[in-house]
């Protein structure tokens, strides 16, 4: 080496020493040909341990891993990687090549960033992430079993899987068919179908398709063009479908269309494209479908009432909601909720004594939550008391007498022992089991069969 040469290269390592950056130069094997006190410190080795030694001995040796000058050397561009040091530090790698005059990969030469600190604030956010997570999927399952599924009040399994259910198809385009008598909650679980899909800010159109005259419908539906019938506007009117755009449209009572309207509904579901009465041009809408029945559709397709490629294409995923007589254990909350909403409401506030919440378990609710939300409304305004009584209820709601005697006449002994067995015998014909007999009274299921065989029942 001549003294020139000798020079440049006390230079060069002058220079590659006062870089405060970490920095290593290889040749094509990856040789290492010069390295930084910056980098021999980060690494924890010295200059016997480096120099003269290749980066595949010392990643073999577990100094580093990955190596960055395979990557460089394959590429022949510059390369970034995340490298794990022997004490376990992340390190940021940047590989850049240097070519010769032929333009072939001469020597690479890599400088690092510690970016261990910034690794374990990932993990922590990671793991805050996480538990956020976990925090709020508690939160949600305190809130249901508090407040119900979103503004339902449930306690029985069989409302709490149909709520499920609703909950998990909410999120996808799929067609869902409501099934279940009526005031059983269909708009309702409809509606929040709605708000928890992606749609929830778009329009929610409900189309009672029992109310509206079939010799209208299509007019109300689809709309119409100016001047396209006696009595139509100049200027046109757009159909109920037509306003669902961007949002979920709910065609209730969708048994009660005529085979030719279902025709028509069907074509429009399929294809999502309509003409307006009088139109001649076409229109497309993006809507999520919804529908709902108390009818038997199953049975009128057998009958031939109802279309049968209707029906598979509304029940992609049909949900049955149980009535509110095979699902006693939701009375309690639901009386409760109603009490308090319509005593808000009035401005009443009330309360219901223990023999009016018997006289309720004992109740068919062929009209369901929506008959039991009436008469919680109709006693709350009506009762001249704070608390209401077995009088304030409507003679069709009572099952007892009124005439139980008690004082003098009769021991109240005896005028509990009848009381309690009009009440067993009234839960014995609406429920079959014991075990849901025990679910209604509020009482174990031992008592009832107890009682059940002291009054020959």
């Amino acid at each position: 080496m001549t003294h020139d040469q000798t020079r440049t290269h006390h230079e060069s390592e002058a220079i590659l020493q006062a870089l405060k950056d970490d920095l290593l130069v290889t040749d094509r094997n990856g040789t290492i040909m010069s390295v930084s006190d910056a980098t021999k410190k980060l690494y924890g080795i010295e200059d016997r341990d480096v120099l003269g030694t290749t980066v595949y001995q010392l990643e073999k040796k577990g100094v580093f891993t990955p190596i960055v000058t395979p990557l460089v050397l394959e590429q022949k561009d510059r390369v970034n990687i995340i490298q794990t040091t022997y004490f376990g530090k992340k390190l940021l790698i940047t590989g850049v090549p240097v070519f010769d005059e032929n333009g072939d990969v001469w020597r690479i030469a890599s400088y690092s960033h510690d970016i261990t600190e910034m690794a374990k604030m990932e993990n922590h956010l990671k793991d805050m992430q996480d538990e956020m997570t976990r925090v709020k999927n508690e939160l949600d399952q305190l809130r249901r079993k508090s407040f119900g599924y979103s503004g339902f009040f449930v306690e029985s399994p069989l409302m709490k899987a149909c709520l499920q259910t609703a909950e998990q198809v909410a999120d996808v385009d799929v067609n869902v068919l409501l099934l279940g008598e009526s005031g059983v909650g269909k708009t309702h679980i409809a509606k929040m179908i709605h708000q928890q899909s992606p749609r929830a800010n778009g329009p929610f159109i409900e189309v009672n398709c029992g109310s509206i005259p079939e010799s209208l419908f299509e007019a109300e539906f689809f709309g119409y063009e100016g001047g396209s019938f006696t009595g139509a506007s100049k200027k046109g009117k757009p159909g109920l479908a037509e306003t669902s755009d961007g949002g979920t449209l709910f065609l209730d009572e969708i048994g009660e269309l005529s085979l030719a309207l279902q025709v028509k509904i069907l074509k429009f579901i399929q294809e999502k494209q309509f003409y307006r009465v009088g139109g001649t041009k076409p229109k497309t809408l993006d809507f999520r479908l919804i529908a709902a029945t108390n009818q038997p559709l199953e049975e009128q397709v057998a009958v031939k009432t109802f279309r049968e490629d209707l029906y598979f294409r509304l029940s992609v995923v049909p949900i049955q909601i149980p009535p509110l007589r095979e699902r006693p254990e939701d009375l309690t909350p639901l009386v409760t909720h109603f009490v308090r909403m319509f005593g808000e409401k009035y401005n009443r506030k009330k309360v219901l004594d223990d023999a009016v919440m018997q006289e309720l378990y004992l109740q068919e609710w062929k009209g369901n939550v929506r008959e039991l939300m009436n008469l919680i409304e109709r006693l709350i305004v009506t009762s001249p008391t704070h608390v209401i009584t077995h009088s304030d209820l409507p003679e069709t709601y009572r099952h007892f007498s009124g005439k139980l005697q008690t004082g003098d006449e009769v021991p109240l002994k005896e005028t509990l022992e009848e009381v309690e067995e009009q009440v067993l015998r009234q839960a014995k014909q609406r429920w079959q089991t014991t075990v849901k007999i025990a679910e209604a009274l509020g009482i174990s299921q031992p008592s009832v069969v107890r009682k059940l065989k002291k009054y020959r029942i």
